[in-house]
């Protein structure tokens, strides 16, 4: 599970704030930038996960840089409502009565969690409407699948319909949840699919590690050995603008190590940069959500 969790660390947002000065700033979008930047100390703390719902491994909250994306053209009091709600699904799911009061929500189970941010979400949804509405729908459909899995699924197909963002995101969710369920042919051809797209949203090294895990299960070892290959050799051979050697993302390590037990000879040929190495020290970026 740690490590499963570990991949999906990988989902770190590509699109940067625009490089504009802003000449005003009213106090309600200075007070939702800090509540903004609070979400994103939150969920950088908690490893920019993607969370876990039953017996299905499904993307929850999309991290704060996307978050701020997809809302800059929305009102503040929407970005803020949305960003409350992201909060209380990434809150903290103890048995143990946290020491002082710190104002962090905590919940006792994960049902509990997702039953408290999906009220939220739907009172975004039902107040704002709209794109803001849209992705609010999203997060509903992820978290439902911790307290009615069957209809979190269904509004997951509704969602993937569209050819928004929102509709990528759910389409890869829901490859998620068939995987779990063992429909190896479903989960295959929409990870294809997002896999075929200009911009699926979601990392192309992403979408293809798990079509190979999907390949693995079908015992199509020399697919999903290409794919392991394909994404550890370019990100082992990726330099930055600068020609310095970039870390290997944690999506490439896993993809390596994967290849390791399906073709070692062929995993030797991939040579990871070291830590001595340009531009290998101090971390690597992670893996970008628009395809490179």
């Amino acid at each position: 599970m740690a490590r499963k969790k570990r991949r999906f660390e990988q989902l770190q947002a590509a699109a940067s704030t625009p490089e504009q000065k802003k000449i005003y700033v009213n106090p309600l979008q200075q007070h939702v930038d800090e509540r903004l930047a609070d979400v994103e100390k939150k969920l950088e703390g908690k490893g920019k996960s993607i969370l876990y719902g039953v017996a299905a491994l499904v993307v929850i909250v999309i991290l704060a840089f996307v978050f701020m994306k997809w809302n800059r053209g929305s009102n503040a009091a929407a970005q803020l409502a949305l960003g409350k709600a992201i909060e209380t699904s990434q809150a903290e799911v103890t048995d143990t009565q946290p020491v002082g009061d710190n104002g962090d929500k905590t919940f006792t189970s994960e049902k509990e969690r997702a039953d408290a941010a999906i009220a939220e979400f739907q009172a975004v949804a039902d107040k704002f409407g709209g794109a803001i509405g849209e992705k609010a729908k999203y997060f509903i459909a992820a978290n439902r699948l911790f307290s009615d899995r069957a209809a979190g699924i269904q509004e997951l197909e509704g969602l993937a319909n569209s050819s928004s963002d929102v509709g990528k995101l759910s389409k890869f969710a829901l490859a998620q949840t068939r995987f779990e369920d063992n429909r190896l042919d479903d989960a295959a051809a929409l990870y294809q699919e997002l896999a075929g797209m200009e911009n699926p949203v979601v990392a192309k090294d992403t979408i293809n590690f798990e079509l190979a895990k999907v390949y693995e299960k079908q015992d199509k070892k020399k697919e999903a050995a290409d794919l392991y290959y394909n994404i550890a050799k370019t990100a082992s051979e990726a330099k930055d603008l600068d020609g310095k050697s970039i870390q290997m993302t944690q999506t490439a390590t896993d993809a390596k190590d994967s290849l390791k037990k399906l073709d070692p000879e062929r995993a030797k040929e991939i040579v990871e940069p070291t830590p001595d190495a340009p531009g290998a020290g101090g971390g690597g970026m992670p893996i970008n959500l628009q395809p490179q």
